[in-house]
């Protein structure tokens, strides 16, 4: 049996509402056939902050931008003139969302939401958790029954309110 690695390529219609650079990324990192986990090794970085950076959605940093550029053989130039600059999050997609993906991830918080503020705020005190102070990682976890799951491990600093 073949390996066979799936490769994330950009969705034609959300060119529109990304920055420039992240068309030519996505098609670099689908040329060079690298997933993000192979491409968050090269920059010391988590894979899903790697996503965010082609998505426009994190900024990057010279070292990210020296390293990108060298993988993918992407003009350095280019990339430091954009992708340094103060990321515009949050505007990828729709509201609520229409991708049946993001739409479960967006459920999640829909149906879990005051449940988990309930058991945080239970178990920190008044507060929120931060989407700044932040760390992500996804990984794949097959059961005895060879059921295949996600994890998904959304790590926030805890910030609680303060009084004023």
């Amino acid at each position: 049996m073949t390996d066979h690695t799936n490769i994330a390529t950009l969705d034609s219609t959300l060119v529109d509402r990304l920055p420039v650079y992240s068309k030519t990324l996505f098609d670099a990192k689908a040329t060079k056939k690298l997933t993000f986990e192979q491409i968050a090794k090269e920059l010391g970085r988590g894979e899903v902050a790697v996503a965010a950076l082609f998505y426009g959605q994190a900024q990057a940093s010279a070292e990210d931008v020296e390293k990108l550029s060298g993988l993918l053989n992407v003009s350095k130039e280019s990339l430091e003139a954009t992708m340094m600059g103060f990321p515009d999050r949050g505007r990828a997609g729709p509201m609520p969302p229409v991708e049946p993906l993001i739409y479960r991830l967006y459920e999640i918080v829909q149906n879990y939401g005051y449940s988990f503020k309930a058991v945080m705020n239970e178990k920190f005190g008044d507060g929120i958790m931060s989407a700044i102070a932040f760390s992500s990682k996804i990984e794949k976890e097959v059961d005895q029954d060879g059921v295949t799951w996600a994890n998904i491990t959304l790590r926030g600093k805890w910030l609680p309110y303060t009084r004023f």
